[in-house]
């Protein structure tokens, strides 16, 4: 039999035969102690009760309150306390612990001012019990106190004070802590020495951390942890991967701990297979690793790995949790699929997280990237703490999607509820800028992050005034800006200058950028593609195959251009002129349909885009069958003649042609069509797109 089963068999004979029994009642609560069982102890405080048995000692109430604070049972704790005649210091110590387990802080903190009188165990209580709950000062100032009033700190007090330590990074108290523990001759204790290792890591010390983890002779799982965690916060990910090699030569057992830190260190270090093989081998796997894993195929651009690893989660009945759910939104959001986030959003809706600060703004910015600020903003505004991440979100989400007025607006209302912007919020205020040709504006945002804001503008910040001025036709400034700028230009810088130069055809300062980013970049060929087209607009014809030997000679390959179209969860991907299709015939049937009536409304194909000197059927050809386009029709062609809008998605920035082609589709047909490509969003609504021709 169960030692618990006899416990409330016990307790069911006193009830049986009514009798009062001061040794049953001794007996029975130290074994509710010895079990933590708070439902057999509340009967036999029940059973004292009802025959009016009054101890003439506090032994036994003492006890109850321990087993009540041990069960988390705070009421039926406060209960006893409030009616027992008598109290020792014992009696309030289990009081304390009652608190402390239950984070009543509040209560903790005035009981023990209240307190007749205090032992070592009452300040070792309440200074665990502040640190535990994150007020790391009050507990420090509890532990200043104690050592005021005399009392002897204990290998547990300093434990306690280490962690109150390590969450406000207080190193200046943490090492006179460690100073005491030097004196008292406790750094020989493997708890406490833990805490130090630890301690020191949390506070960007690790050298001072190595050096105890060192001088330990008899490290458990939990000192490999502290180390191999520590490692991982000071952004050491291979000094972490080479102790979880040592932890194995030393024959100590990974926990779930260690566990999840190193497939973090090996996904930081993009060591994805080793990450995978690492998973494989645990068998008990818990939510903090599935979610590490999923997390890190995100981080590393694996994020159809990351939805069929949180598919395999919960077939093996894992819960997940709010950063769970967070991480796969995330992934939906990089892939842009609106059916999969529509379905992780209608989960996390039955889990009871989607209102999670947290989860609700990966959410707004999961709709954002799939086209539908609309939606993005319905849940921001059920937001009830808005941080600087729901702000961002929903600021560059209206940035993306050609709502910049609206994203300027949303960035005033940000400031007036006290928010401070930070380096991202800079990038989607500039970035509607440039969509809105708002120079002058843009320029004062660039120079308020510096001047009010403190914040250093980074290459990104610098990249978004280079497409402002290069749009505003103001290239010699932009150019100056590169010239005068306090960092490196790198591929982005240059690539952007060579964007805008291809927008405005200025070919001189584009082979200026194109030289500059093949420099940075040899084996991007943007710059040999992006003169190429300017070369063949203006009829250079010769310069264009002169780019084509150069590229041949580089060995610079051109990256293939791709669309897909979701439909009911599946991806469908298209190549230019792509005939692999099953339904090809049908597809390229209907195109050309759709083009015959366009070209009876007064759509022209532009051939001048086309970079072959050939005649013009070939052009035509080549030009009419863009990915984007094959897409659209087949999507047309799977959903029918609903008003649901058409979704595309591009890796490359669409073609003059293909946007003209979409604008004079949505009208025609009455149909709103969302393409994404490699710089925006595009909404073509009745003819008209959403970025107002500049992209």
């Amino acid at each position: 039999m169960h030692p618990k089963y006899k416990l409330k068999e016990a307790v069911d004979s006193l009830y049986r035969y009514n009798y009062v029994n001061p040794e049953a009642y001794t007996r029975l609560v130290l074994d509710c102690v010895r079990f933590s069982d708070g439902h057999q102890a509340k009967r036999l405080q029940s059973h004292m009760d009802e025959n009016l048995y009054e101890p003439n000692t506090t032994f036994i109430h003492n006890r109850l309150l321990d087993v009540y604070a041990k069960s988390g049972k705070l009421l039926d704790a406060q209960n006893l306390f409030d009616k027992l005649p008598q109290r020792d210091i014992f009696t309030y110590n289990a009081m304390l612990k009652a608190y402390s387990k239950t984070g009543s802080v509040d209560e903790l903190q005035r009981l023990f001012i209240d307190m007749p009188s205090r032992d070592f165990v009452s300040y070792n209580t309440v200074i665990a019990g502040l640190a535990s709950r994150g007020l790391a000062r009050d507990a420090l100032k509890v532990f200043v106190k104690m050592q005021k009033e005399g009392f002897q700190a204990t290998g547990h007090t300093y434990v306690s004070v280490l962690n109150a330590c390590s969450r406000v990074l207080d190193l200046r108290h943490g090492k006179q802590v460690h100073g005491k523990i030097i004196a008292c001759g406790l750094l020989s204790n493997g708890f406490i020495c833990n805490s130090l290792t630890d301690f020191y890591a949390k506070c960007g010390e690790i050298n001072a951390a190595r050096c105890l983890f060192n001088l330990m002779s008899n490290k458990n799982v939990v000192s490999w942890n502290s180390m191999i965690s520590g490692c991982m916060k000071n952004g050491l990910p291979e000094e972490c991967l080479e102790l979880f090699h040592e932890m194995k030569l030393s024959s100590i057992k990974p926990d779930m701990v260690t566990v999840s830190n190193v497939l973090g260190a090996f996904f930081q270090t993009g060591k994805i297979d080793e990450a995978h093989k690492l998973f494989t081998e645990v068998e008990d796997k818990d939510v903090i690793s599935w979610t590490t894993m999923i997390s890190g195929y995100v981080q590393n651009g694996k994020e159809e790995d990351a939805l069929m690893l949180f598919s395999k989660m919960l077939i093996n009945n894992i819960k997940p949790d709010k950063f769970t759910i967070s991480s796969v939104v995330s992934s939906c959001a990089k892939l842009a699929s609106l059916f999969y986030g529509q379905t992780i959003h209608t989960k996390a809706i039955h889990m009871g997280v989607e209102k999670d600060t947290l989860v609700s703004s990966a959410l707004v910015d999961m709709y954002s990237k799939c086209g539908q600020p609309s939606q993005a903003r319905e849940i921001f505004n059920t937001i009830n703490t808005k941080t600087i991440v729901s702000w961002n979100s929903m600021i560059l989400g209206y940035a993306q999607n050609g709502k910049d007025l609206d994203s300027l607006i949303l960035y005033e209302e940000m400031l007036k509820d006290n928010i401070k912007p930070d380096g991202i919020t800079f990038i989607g205020v500039l970035s509607a800028c440039i969509h809105e040709g708002l120079t002058e504006k843009g320029e004062k945002y660039f120079l308020l992050m510096k001047e009010k804001y403190g914040i250093l503008p980074n290459l990104d910040h610098y990249a978004c005034m280079i497409n402002l001025y290069g749009r505003s036709n103001r290239i010699e400034k932009a150019i100056e800006m590169i010239k005068c700028m306090p960092l490196k230009p790198n591929s982005l810088i240059w690539s952007t200058l060579l964007s805008v130069c291809k927008l405005k055809g200025d070919i001189e300062h584009a082979e200026l950028a194109a030289r500059h980013l093949s420099e940075v970049d040899p084996f991007n060929a943007e710059p040999y593609i992006t003169l190429s087209n300017l070369y063949a607009v203006n009829g250079r014809w010769n310069d264009v195959a002169s780019m084509r030997k150069l590229m041949n000679n580089k060995n610079v390959k051109k990256f293939a251009a791709f669309s897909w179209v979701e439909i009911d969860g599946n991806v469908y991907k298209f190549v230019s002129e792509d005939r692999t299709h099953p339904e090809s015939k049908l597809i390229y049937r209907r195109l050309n349909e759709m083009i015959r009536r366009l070209v009876e409304s007064g759509f022209s194909p532009n051939k001048d885009l086309v970079l072959h000197d050939v005649g013009d059927n070939e052009k035509f050809e080549s030009i009419c069958y863009h990915s984007e386009k094959l897409a659209l029709v087949y999507g047309l062609m799977r959903k029918g003649e609903g008003k649901q809008p058409i979704r595309i998605l591009k890796n490359i920035r669409v073609c003059g042609d293909c946007h003209v082609f979409m604008k004079f589709v949505s009208r025609i047909i009455g149909r709103k069509i969302v393409l994404r490509d490699s710089n925006r969003f595009h909404h073509f609504v009745d003819g008209s797109c959403s970025c107002k021709d500049l992209w």
